[in-house]
């Protein structure tokens, strides 16, 4: 029988006896330095990367440090990594090795790595051969033990690499930092059971674990006292949110009691496995006029054989069959979705497959990518070049069958964007437009982009637009509240 995982007090203590060492530090930095001690948290990665940032950017806030989001400027760098695909790894290096010739002109400069990717043992054991410039390496699982670890790297003379092969203590009740102030993520649970064969995840964040439901709300309350309007609940697949924990409430109950909060006006959740979402789900989606009309669906591949060979617990036409009756139930939801190309094995059969879902579907968007070698998983043991073809030739094709899927994508998304035009929607609004000032940028419930005359005191703020030109995948709106 599973539980809920919650911070113990004994945790609380200690991290609040490192919040006050850490401090101390950071003051003795500040003045030998003679001025602010400033931090940038770099970040990579999907919205459960971007919430552990705020609790990073929380912890060296409560120490004394500036935040910045120049790596320039910053004396002390943290890198929180993403290590689905392999061009983040790329990338990730490529930023930590330009830093080095920074540091070498300040010495007082320190630099952290954490995060998925460096739950990967040869992900570490590069970083501690080839970037000795790098003071700290942290995982996943530790991360509720940030300002210990700020602790033991001022009071070391060599990098310190603190890396758990399991979950422990949650990483909540820390300070965060939020990037806005009318809206947050909130996790709702760790970690994943599915497996999926391309999928580095579960090594990475390990297995499922469910917060206590009483702790999710009693946060999302104190966020919707804070002025919070939007909240978005977190997890690998939070459809099997509270699966196999006695007493706890299912995912739709969960979302039901979140819409219910006073002062939410808007719940989106992500991730969303197509094998888990229950009729109870879309009846709560349905019933409660404040459940975004948007859901993220990952598809992946349209092909049954593709599906089994991805572990994926469905196939094309329950798939099918989901969105239909999402569609039945609420009629304006838009659905959006991930998908890959080039999986082991796959031929043009299987990407007709796919693109056939793709309109079947009628998705509002995709994320599409070109399939990414992981190590360790057992998609890695399956790639072959097929035979007769070259390494390049191959790569060639799967980039001619993922400009296939790109168009079919891009098609699909134009005539659905389209479906609104001269329509009244509620537009968040989330700031002013960086092309064009005189513009605000706001989110529909649908996750559609609207840019319309404002002023930036309207920001966080739930204003009536009209829609009054789509171009593609964003509206041109005009405002409908009286100044």
């Amino acid at each position: 029988m599973k539980k809920t995982v919650r911070i113990s007090e004994e945790e609380r203590e200690r991290n609040r006896r490192f919040l006050e060492e850490a401090k101390a530090h950071v003051a003795r930095l500040r003045e030998d330095l003679g001025r602010a001690a400033f931090a940038a948290v770099i970040t990579f990665g999907c919205q459960m990367n971007a919430r552990d940032s705020e609790k990073l950017s929380g912890v060296l806030k409560e120490i004394g440090y500036t935040l910045t989001d120049s790596e320039d400027q910053a004396d002390f760098v943290i890198f929180n990594t993403c290590t689905v695909r392999e061009n983040a790894d790329d990338r990730l290096f490529g930023r930590v090795g330009r830093l080095r010739g920074i540091k070498q002109n300040k010495k007082h400069m320190k630099i952290a790595v954490c995060g998925c990717m460096t739950q990967e043992l040869s992900a570490v054991e590069r970083l501690t051969q080839s970037y000795g410039h790098v003071d700290l390496i942290f995982g996943t699982f530790n991360l509720h033990r940030f300002a210990e670890l700020i602790v033991t790297m001022f009071e070391s003379d060599r990098q310190v690499v603190d890396i758990w092969s399991e979950a422990g203590e949650v990483t909540e009740d820390l300070p965060v930092l939020r990037k806005h102030f009318f809206k947050s993520g909130v996790n709702i649970m760790y970690g994943c059971d599915n497996f999926c064969s391309f999928c580095i995840v579960p090594y990475v964040r390990g297995r499922e674990r469910s917060r206590a439901s009483a702790d999710i709300l009693a946060e999302v309350r104190s966020l919707a006292e804070d002025g919070v309007k939007e909240v978005m609940l977190l997890g690998q697949n939070v459809n099997s949110y509270g699966n196999g924990v006695e007493g706890e409430l299912s995912f739709p109950e969960l979302l039901a009691e979140v819409c219910r909060v006073d002062g939410i006006r808007r719940v989106r959740f992500m991730s969303s496995h197509p094998k888990d979402l229950s009729e109870e789900l879309i009846a709560v989606m349905r019933d409660h006029e404040n459940c975004a009309r948007h859901l993220h669906l990952a598809l992946q591949s349209g092909s049954d054989r593709m599906l089994r060979q991805m572990n994926r617990h469905y196939t094309k036409a329950s798939f099918l069959h989901l969105v239909e009756r999402i569609r039945e139930e609420i009629p304006d939801m838009a659905i959006t979705t991930d998908i890959i190309v080039g999986f082991p094995g796959e031929t043009d059969e299987d990407v007709e497959e796919t693109v056939d879902v793709i309109r079947k579907a009628a998705f509002d968007n995709a994320f599409t990518f070109i399939y990414s070698r992981r190590s360790g998983t057992k998609a890695a043991q399956m790639e072959r070049i097929p035979e007769g073809m070259t390494k390049e030739s191959y790569h060639a094709l799967v980039q001619a069958r993922f400009n296939r899927v790109l168009e079919a994508v891009q098609e699909q998304a134009k005539a659905q964007a389209a479906r609104f035009l001269g329509q009244e929607a509620e537009v968040l609004v989330e700031g002013v437009n960086a092309k064009a000032p005189s513009l605000l940028t706001g989110r529909m419930s649908n996750n559609t982009l609207v840019h319309f005359p404002g002023a930036k005191e309207q920001i966080g703020q739930m204003l009536p637009v009209k829609l009054t030109e789509c171009k593609g995948f964003y509206y041109l709106g005009q405002a409908l509240w009286k100044s």
